[in-house]
């Protein structure tokens, strides 16, 4: 995260940081979902692949349940799956000799 001469990034700021700044944001709302190589959201994740605030926009579109478009460089699937496991319990198993195992229930 970047900061001013006042401080941290404040949360209001970081958009005024983002490589999509001036962008076109027709780029950021593809009409298919796919992050596949060759879709069309592989340009917006390009853009944010350089993003100087990319996890803050991440975090931000999470923590908003922001359903559309391309953030941090995660399609709205993407998004809907860290939200679904984030949420999941998981179970941890303890073998013999100290081996952890961990899985969803």
């Amino acid at each position: 995260m970047t900061c001013t001469s006042s401080g941290p990034l404040a949360i209001s700021d970081w958009r005024a940081q983002a490589a999509c700044v001036g962008e076109d944001p027709e780029i950021f709302f593809p009409l298919s979902d796919l992050a596949a190589p060759g879709t069309e959201a592989t340009l917006a994740r390009e853009i944010c692949g350089r993003c100087p605030v990319i996890v803050v926009c991440r975090a931000w579109a999470l923590d908003h349940g922001e359903d559309d478009g391309i953030w941090g460089a995660t399609t709205a699937a993407q998004r809907r799956a860290i939200r679904r496991a984030a949420t999941e319990p998981i179970v941890v198993t303890r073998h013999p000799g100290g081996e952890t195992e961990e899985e969803p229930l």
